[in-house]
């Protein structure tokens, strides 16, 4: 392999996802600019992003071949000459945003997720900053390398498993920035999580690393006995046709994170569980419209609705470093990068338990 030239899993149409048909072939990345890390990747999770990508279901003009992947975790095997705080050797993550314009007052304010001029996700985006990969297309971690802009790696703290790091370069992130953005264990003391799965999980475990009281909101009681192993203390089950469970828990919450991508979620019942001046944050991205809702309640409540996008360098340093600190873990299944076929099918049948990671063993990973 050249470093013109890496290998990967890509989808080639949408129904890559449903029958399992990702092909491995060979692709150009960037061109290489002297800010860029070349990464040998180790671990990769497997996000629900990549599924809505790969498919098509949120772009249905979707431009074709995609590598997905964007909780990349490998060894710096090449560093630019103008990167300070990466060098070679070095155990290295990137997560779902890849590059921006670093000059606009967002960026400048580690908010680079909402850069003015767009920002650049790891795959299915364009780079559009002067340089030699200047409208190159990013391609993803289901391969045996990447490359990306270095402002945009961060290093892996020492002591915490690259395998349990991966996933939270995007679905830990996702949900820690809006936790901590909002208060968590701080302004906001009672919080729920909607839904337990690859984003939801990683929500319980780090509401309660931060010192919340943690409620799990899911529509069976299923994973009931799971969200109190990973540190709630409350739970709501939403089945059923009454609404008692909105009643009943009414006003109870400060802060709630909404994983789900379930378009036809309850948003009125999420919403009477906020206490005034509450906050229900959108983290998961329906692929249809949500709700009509009502503005009456929220005027009378002072509930504010909104959303949140991943997290910058910055934020997903010192979320690490807390992961590493507390020894926080993620649960995950590691597999081979091999089986991505199946994965991903097992992915889309809701299997993950929660979160599916990767291998690349010819890269040095362990199963």
């Amino acid at each position: 392999m050249s470093a013109t030239e890496f290998t990967g899993w890509g989808a080639f149409d949408k129904n890559c996802v449903k029958d399992g048909s990702f092909k491995k072939f060979t692709y150009k990345p960037k061109g290489w600019d002297e800010t860029d890390v070349d990464i040998k990747i180790l671990y990769c999770g497997v996000c629900a992003s990549d599924l809505h990508t790969a498919s098509g279901g949120w772009n249905p003009n979707q431009d074709y071949p995609q590598v997905v992947g964007h909780e990349i975790v490998g060894i710096a095997v090449k560093v630019g000459s103008e990167v300070t705080h990466i060098k070679e050797g070095d155990l290295v993550g990137v997560g779902a945003q890849n590059d921006s314009c670093l000059e606009c007052g967002q960026c400048k304010n580690n908010r680079e997720s909402y850069c003015d001029k767009g920002q650049v996700g790891t795959y299915d985006g364009k780079y559009y900053r002067e340089g030699n990969g200047k409208g190159d297309k990013s391609y993803g971690g289901y391969a045996d390398m990447h490359r990306a802009p270095s402002h945009f790696v961060v290093k892996i703290p020492d002591g915490l498993d690259p395998a349990i790091a991966a996933p939270m370069l995007c679905g830990g992130v996702t949900v820690y920035s809006p936790l901590v953005q909002y208060g968590a264990g701080t302004t906001a003391k009672d919080v729920g999580i909607i839904g337990i799965g690859g984003l939801g999980h990683f929500g319980l475990i780090f509401a309660k690393a931060l010192g919340a009281n943690v409620t799990a909101i899911s529509h069976s009681e299923s994973k009931k006995a799971d969200a109190e192993k990973m540190g709630a203390t409350n739970f709501i089950a939403t089945h059923g046709d009454d609404n008692k469970w909105a009643t009943e828990n009414r006003r109870t919450l400060d802060l709630i994170i909404a994983t789900t991508n379930d378009a036809k979620m309850p948003l009125l019942d999420y919403a009477t569980l906020l206490k005034p001046g509450g906050h229900l944050v959108f983290v998961g991205a329906p692929e249809e419209p949500l709700p009509q809702f009502p503005t009456f309640p929220l005027i009378m409540s002072n509930i504010h609705l909104t959303g949140s996008a991943i997290g910058s360098p910055k934020i997903i340093k010192e979320m690490l470093e807390l992961a590493a600190k507390q020894d926080i873990k993620g649960w995950i299944i590691k597999r081979p990068l091999d089986d991505v076929n199946q994965v991903v099918q097992d992915m889309h049948a809701s299997k993950a338990r929660y979160r599916y990671v990767l291998v690349n063993e010819k890269n040095g990973g362990k199963l």
